[in-house]
């Protein structure tokens, strides 16, 4: 609350110079002629049709809070203290000063020194940790099902905690279920309240446009029924903060509080969970994003059925097309998502997909950037046929794939350190590109992450050449060099030596998380 006071001042100073201004637009007044005792100044009658736009702005937002304020409600999550098992192993000699000791055990009581002064080198035993605290959050929700169906973000009631709604005529009731989809941030939150709740309409949030008035509604900062209002300011925002993200961006006022609870339009609808804030001080700036609520309509009745969400895949890996490599597929602009991998046995491997493949449409639809190719990969059928086209080498190619639901853990490969120890490089100079190479062994490729089908392994980097630019880093596999693909160091030194680095070289390199292409350029 002391950050809240600190700004009160300046948001009530820039709340005051807004309702000036908006006043003297509407009174066609200056600003200084409000401030002023000249009766002059405001006994001009007011332009009717002003104030008939400000007032039916302002009543549209009332109709809009009206509608959905009886159905939001916070959300409290208490987990309980936890005593964590560990294991404490005996050092090997120098036992009786204890220097190996968990620091938890601070002063030891001498009959338990002398214990472990007495455990075999090299042997171990369990001791409880000091308990890990509870925790306390709280968040935002909204009723979406007079049944007592509650939206909300997985952030909010994660943790196996117990999960207390409260509604807005002020009763409370422990949820009976919860379960939660962490992949889009969403969960869903079962209360038996002993007759039907008011609930939320859900509208459509791919018929939002940017520019829509939306109000975010929720309990900031522990302030119940807070509207704040503001417009769309962007749709299918991906910030790298979940697996599944196509975010709509806002400059309603979200704060902390406000997770969970709904982005609502002008015909109070909810087209939005607010879900996260970019912010350097962990207060509103400007800039919020909400789950989009169609996203919300796909795995709310899967979570309610089966406590899961399925989703279908084409298993490849994909990038955006930037200038430099639309360039370098003679694209006249970049658009799609061009295919940087194809998984054996997937459904793109079936239907014919190839690495620089440039995915432009995909079910009928055009294909304008990567996280809406994933989306709707996502949320299609299982086991549908759909259409897909790709620009190969400069022509539209027409294909045909059919969806296999997502393997588990699908795409969350653990990153592996390259320890090189032991291996001699086949390449002591640094090419013209500025690398150094080895043979992509399988104990290489098996530290790295990675199939050691093909491919040479980067060991160093010359600084400030070509590679070090384009973002190269030792540990890459390279596994294409323009258009060949590379299967020893012999190959690899071959399409170097060929490539123009004028003209710039499309590389692709394939890591732990993934494979991408890089362009290699002079200048």
């Amino acid at each position: 609350m002391d950050s809240l006071y600190r700004t009160a001042p300046r948001r009530v100073t820039l709340a005051a110079s807004l309702v000036v201004a908006l006043a003297a637009a509407i009174y066609a007044v200056s600003p200084a002629g409000l401030l002023t005792a000249d009766s002059t100044a405001v006994s001009k009658p007011a332009p009717t049709q002003g104030l008939n736009q400000a007032n039916a702005l302002s009543e549209a937002f009332r109709f809009s809070a009206d509608q959905v304020i009886p159905a939001v409600v916070s959300i409290r999550n208490e987990t309980q203290p936890q005593v964590v098992k560990r294991e404490l192993r005996a050092p090997r000699g120098g036992r009786p000063n204890t220097p190996n000791l968990p620091k938890e055990f601070g002063d030891l009581d001498p009959l338990l020194k002398r214990f472990f002064e007495q455990i075999p080198d090299g042997d171990s035993f369990d001791y409880d940790a000091p308990q890990m605290p509870g925790r306390r959050s709280s968040g935002s929700g909204v009723i979406i099902d007079a049944a007592g169906v509650v939206l909300t973000n997985n952030h909010v009631v994660a943790g196996d905690g117990k999960v207390t709604v409260r509604l807005n005529d002020g009763r409370e009731f422990v949820a009976e279920k919860v379960v939660t989809d962490p992949g889009t941030d969403l969960a869903v939150v079962k209360i038996k309240a002993g007759g039907p709740l008011p609930y939320a309409k859900l509208g459509d949030s791919d018929s939002l446009r940017v520019g829509d008035w939306v109000l975010a509604v929720g309990q900031p900062f522990g302030l119940t029924d807070t509207v704040t209002a503001g417009i769309v300011s962007a749709k299918g925002r991906d910030i790298g903060m979940m697996k599944h993200e196509e975010f709509i961006q806002t400059d309603a006022a979200i704060n902390p509080g406000n997770s969970g609870g709904p982005l609502v339009n002008l015909n109070g609808e909810v087209v939005g969970i607010n879900t996260a804030i970019s912010s350097s001080t962990g207060h509103f700036e400007g800039v919020g994003f909400a789950v989009p609520v169609n996203v919300a309509r796909w795995v709310t009745p899967q979570l309610l059925k089966e406590g899961k969400v399925h989703r279908a895949y084409l298993g490849i890996g994909i990038q955006p097309v930037n200038g430099e490599l639309a360039d370098q597929l003679g694209m006249a602009t970049p658009v799609g998502a061009i295919v940087t991998e194809v998984q054996s046995d997937s459904p793109a491997a079936a239907a014919g997909l190839k690495p620089q493949d440039v995915v432009i449409e995909f079910g009928g639809a055009k294909i304008s950037n990567v996280r809406q190719l994933q989306a709707m990969a996502a949320r299609s059928p299982i086991g549908s046929k759909l259409p897909l086209a790709v620009l190969r080498d400069g022509k539209r190619v027409e294909l045909q794939v059919t969806l296999k639901e997502q393997p588990a853990n699908y795409g969350e490969l653990a990153a592996r350190p390259l320890t090189a120890e032991g291996n001699e490089s086949q390449s002591g100079n640094f090419d013209r590109l500025g690398l150094q190479v080895e043979p992509l062994t399988a104990d290489v490729a098996k530290q790295l992450g990675v199939t050691a089908n093909e491919g040479v392994v980067i060991v160093a980097v010359q600084e400030d050449s070509a590679a070090a630019k384009a973002g190269l880093e030792p540990g890459m596999a390279v596994v294409q060099v323009g258009r060949q693909t590379i299967k020893s160091v012999t190959e690899f030194e071959t399409a170097a030596k060929n490539a123009s680095l004028d003209k710039g070289v499309l590389v692709l390199v394939r890591t732990s998380e993934g494979s991408q292409f890089k362009v290699l350029k002079n200048g």
